[in-house]
């Protein structure tokens, strides 16, 4: 099933996610993973959050190799975090989901270890660099309630504000909705 991306600015997108129990891995947020890693192929993306389809549970999904011709194989993750990290670098035209219509350089690191557990528990880490190194980084953000435009200047990211709040009037007024944002 596909899921609603929520879009900034959302307020359900600055939450915290609550780390997930053992106790909790169910059918339910099996589900959950999967309806997750089908809204990201259909989007299309490489990575999701939890957060970001309005469930503040501390799970991502990533497939960094699918495209058309390839078969999928999406990583479910619950409860990732960054145990080690090093060395500055750009992740050059980073976009998100969540984020429409803007693309922006972003400082990263150039590796991260990461832990995380999989729906089995099963605990499992990552040494990733380039862009899975981003993409671990990118989602956990979500996961703290950031989005990467809160890693960008100032300047930027009001420009985008303006021109996202422009684009949302827009849209209800050709919608026929007198509400101000």
């Amino acid at each position: 099933m596909i899921l609603e991306v929520l879009q900034f600015p959302d307020q359900r997108l600055r939450e915290i996610a609550k780390s997930v129990l053992e106790a909790e891995v169910s059918q339910e947020l099996r589900d959950l993973a999967a309806n997750m890693a089908e809204t990201m192929y259909d989007e299309p993306g490489i990575g999701l959050a939890a957060t970001q389809v309005g469930v503040a549970k501390r799970l991502i999904v990533m497939d960094l190799d699918w495209s058309e011709d390839q078969p999928r194989n999406p990583r479910l993750l619950l409860n990732p975090e960054i145990v080690r990290h090093e060395g500055l670098e750009i992740s050059e035209q980073e976009g998100c989901l969540s984020v429409p219509d803007f693309k922006a350089d972003v400082e990263r690191y150039g590796r991260v270890i990461v832990r995380a557990r999989t729906l089995d528990w099963e605990e499992i880490e990552f040494d990733a660099s380039g862009l899975e190194s981003y993409c671990f980084q990118h989602e956990i953000d979500h996961l703290d309630g950031k989005l990467f435009i809160d890693r960008i200047s100032k300047l930027k990211r009001d420009f985008y504000i303006r021109r996202r709040k422009k684009q949302l009037r827009r849209e209800q007024e050709d919608s026929g909705h007198d509400r101000f944002l």
